[in-house]
């Protein structure tokens, strides 16, 4: 894993989360389970290794969230689309899929607004919801262009790799 190593805490001693042989341990995981995040806490301490695309990096500090950060599984279900595309039509759209197994979430938070709602354009980079796994929050872009017409996974549900999350009629981004 190409990136940084930055830690807030000046005096790593035994038993700490912040021992570097805890984290390459932590880092062999990522890579043998090809896992996007871990974000550990330990007291006030906090550890979050992330891998993507076009990051690297390995934060540290105390933990700080903001009340209500985690998504609720009591959530109401997003708002899909009234009538199903005729067969025609669904041929011709892009299933935005789980990259893993997981819980599905529409929003960062109970109380934030998703991520994308039905009619909502995105990009290849645009952020469409979160998949939990193992207590990780991994951000899932939409890797397409187009307009979302349906969300297909229920929010709070579990989601299987590959399962679809999203059907995108596909276009340029506008």
């Amino acid at each position: 894993m190409d990136g940084s190593v930055g830690m807030s805490n000046s005096g790593a001693g035994h038993g700490d989360v912040f021992d570097v042989r805890k984290i390459r341990r932590l880092v062999e995981l990522m890579n043998e389970h090809d896992l996007a995040e871990i974000d550990l806490r330990q007291a006030d301490q906090r550890i979050r290794l992330r891998r993507g695309p076009e990051q690297h990096a390995v934060m540290a500090g105390p933990a700080l969230l903001p009340a209500g950060s985690i998504p609720n599984p009591e959530t109401p279900p997003p708002h899909r689309v009234g009538a199903p595309p005729a067969a025609d039509e669904e041929a011709d759209l892009v299933l935005i899929k789980s990259p893993m197994v997981g819980t599905f979430y529409t929003s960062p938070s109970p109380d934030a607004d998703p991520f994308v709602n039905v009619g909502d354009r995105v990009s290849p980079e645009t952020t469409v919801c979160v998949v939990e796994a193992m207590k990780v929050f991994n951000e899932i872009p939409a890797e397409c262009s187009g307009q979302i017409v349906a969300v297909v996974a229920e929010n709070g549900a579990p989601v299987e790799f590959g399962q679809p999350l999203f059907k995108v009629a596909p276009g340029a981004y506008s």
